[in-house]
């Protein structure tokens, strides 16, 4: 039989999103079918550029086009990150909450450079430093000192750092400057945050919480659609404990736990490089199981990732190549995969 187009459409619907568990014709990605003699040319666009599994779709589409002959098979991805019903601010399609249940466990590293990450995999991010008595999001991106300014409807402009729109309270109020503010005008500064800044056109927000389940927490869920949560802990059971509370505050809050990624997993001698669990070992992975969600992954406890934020440049930017940049990229693909899946399977509320 001649190879043609409808051909190769009815062997691509054997072929299935392993997230999704729908074929890829019903989900709507095959956006472009070319068939010239032996050739296939073929458009897919993913739910996310940040796909973790492009490659595992890519072999099966080969396979499945196998049977029918065809002497080449060119598969192109694109696509960016499918929006929600209804996005969650003018023109933010996700914002995503990144929260620990106390501090301590490198929750506003892990944000800079989950946000930084994501956008390496080719998404628009910007991100919030929503820990307003301790924010330290302008030290890690290098905007200390710096002041915001506004557009012509007086609009908050955010800093731009590594390709991240970054909005912190450290760049309007004095540095070292103590924020002695009750409920009420933490829930209006955030609300201002949120609504009457020109955020553009993003992909994910990724917001910083503080730690705990206190007033911001609450003002964030009341103020917009928050697409889900990551809970960031070390494996130390006096972190998990605090960790599992914060994961009840999401739910409580009706705001979908996306995953959980552990923190200084090991520290990597950086000298020999040996791995020495400091916190104890798997406490992350036994956390999500006990919540089922995802496992995002686990960041070593390193010298660069210390020294990095210190610096003013997350790690991701310093070093992409390196060991700690990988295991952010690896964790970036897991939450937008698992964003994907909230997108278009929302998972039923506790």
């Amino acid at each position: 039989m001649a190879l043609t187009e409808e051909r190769v459409l009815e062997a691509l619907r054997t072929v299935m999103d392993p997230e999704l568990g729908k074929d890829l014709v019903s989900l709507g990605m095959v956006d472009e079918v070319r068939v010239e003699g032996g050739r296939v040319d073929l458009l897919v666009n993913l739910t996310t550029p940040a796909c973790p599994l492009k490659g595992q779709i890519e072999a099966d589409i080969r396979r499945a086009l196998a049977p029918l002959g065809a002497e080449e098979v060119r598969v192109r991805f694109g696509g960016g990150v499918r929006p929600p019903e209804r996005y969650a601010l003018p023109g933010v399609k996700h914002v995503v909450a990144v929260a620990s249940g106390k501090g301590g466990v490198g929750k506003s590293t892990v944000a800079a450079n989950l946000a930084l990450a994501l956008s390496r995999e080719g998404a628009k991010v910007g991100l919030l430093d929503a820990d307003l008595y301790g924010p330290s999001q302008a030290k890690m991106f290098g905007l200390e000192g710096m002041r915001l300014k506004v557009d012509q409807d007086r609009r908050i402009l955010p800093l731009e750092a590594h390709g991240i729109k970054v909005l912190s309270i450290a760049n309007i109020v004095p540095p070292g400057q103590a924020l002695a503010w009750r409920g009420p005008i933490l829930h209006g500064t955030l609300k201002q945050f949120l609504q009457d800044v020109n955020w553009g056109e993003l992909d994910y927000l990724v917001v910083d919480l503080p730690p705990g389940t206190g007033d911001v927490q609450l003002s964030l869920s009341q103020l917009t659609q928050v697409s889900g949560g990551v809970i960031v802990t070390t494996p130390q059971e006096v972190a998990l404990i605090d960790a599992e509370r914060a994961a009840d505050m999401f739910r409580k809050l009706q705001v979908p736990v996306l995953g959980v990624l552990e923190n200084m997993s090991a520290f990597l001698c950086p000298h020999c490089g040996k791995p020495t669990p400091i916190f104890g070992e798997g406490g992350g992975r036994r956390l999500a199981e006990r919540l089922k969600t995802r496992f995002l992954g686990e960041i070593p406890l390193t010298l660069a990732l210390r020294e990095s934020g210190d610096r003013g440049v997350p790690v991701l930017a310093q070093d992409p190549e390196g060991l700690e940049a990988q295991a952010f990229l690896k964790a970036a693909r897991e939450l937008a995969a698992a964003l994907s899946v909230q997108t278009f399977l929302p998972l039923p509320m506790a």
